[in-house]
């Protein structure tokens, strides 16, 4: 069972500020959205799963935080205007963003994966990071404040890893459009940094793992840990970024990955 969302503490992270969450009717971005709350953030709810997002938003109203629901697709461009315009219509701005919508399938040789298969990665994570940048960058620029950008990358973004060519490909260009935005608005005062995660015990994973079993013990000794990440645990990073405590950081690949990228 999932935990519950916690309440807000007093040396809370993210106090006043609202951040828009995608992927986060399961696994690391419904993990974000109960810590970004609890770290005193207002949590703009999207994903395609409108039942899970109610529930998630419930949960985190019940223990005392502030959330609303922006069902979509991130892969739609209107979707993810009307996730924006929420946020600024509900809460009064969007000052962070923590795009985790994401898509993978197992491990096929390239020549064996379908042109089908191909484009819904592609569209997922790489289109789906640049509809989000698209409509935040605009909605962040009026805000007078130091926003604050997170894309979810995989180790998959910095070398091939056995669980796909598609999946590899997008990820590198989540990291190529992280780059890019960061050294566009660094000096228009908004920040943009991806997260480089390794193997987490997600919804998805174990869907992957389930396909193709043999990935289970790669995935197990990826890195120096030897296990792989809790959701809350991408979570955590992902709230400092958005934060004023890493101020002087953007543009940066930053590995939460057990140490996988540094072997």
């Amino acid at each position: 069972m999932p935990s519950k969302a916690a309440v807000e503490t007093e040396d809370a992270l993210l106090r006043g500020r609202t951040v828009m969450i995608t992927g986060c009717s399961s696994g690391i971005g419904a993990s974000a959205a109960r810590y970004f709350a609890a770290q005193g953030a207002a949590v703009v709810l999207m994903a395609r799963r409108e039942e899970r997002l109610r529930a998630l938003c419930d949960e985190i109203t019940s223990a005392g935080g502030r959330a609303v629901v922006a069902a979509g697709d991130v892969t739609a461009e209107a979707d993810v205007a009307a996730a924006v315009t929420r946020a600024v219509d509900v809460f009064g701005s969007l000052d962070a963003a923590f795009n985790n919508a994401g898509w993978a399938t197992s491990g096929r040789l390239l020549h064996e994966t379908a042109l089908a298969e191909y484009e819904q990665v592609m569209a997922v994570n790489a289109t789906g990071t640049w509809n989000c940048l698209h409509h935040q960058v605009p909605a962040m620029l009026a805000t007078g404040t130091t926003p604050s950008i997170v894309n979810t990358s995989s180790v998959a973004g910095q070398r091939a890893t056995g669980i796909g060519a598609p999946y590899v490909a997008a990820k590198h260009a989540v990291l190529g459009l992280t780059r890019a935005a960061a050294a566009e608005y660094g000096p228009r005062g908004i920040r943009v940094n991806a997260l480089v995660v390794g193997s987490t015990r997600t919804e998805l994973m174990e869907e992957v793992i389930t396909q193709t079993p043999a990935l289970e013990k790669q995935f197990l000794e990826c890195g120096v840990l030897d296990r792989m990440a809790e959701p809350v645990e991408i979570a955590r990073a992902a709230a400092w970024l958005c934060s004023d405590q890493s101020s002087f950081v953007t543009g940066a690949a930053v590995p939460v990955d057990g140490g996988y990228t540094s072997i």
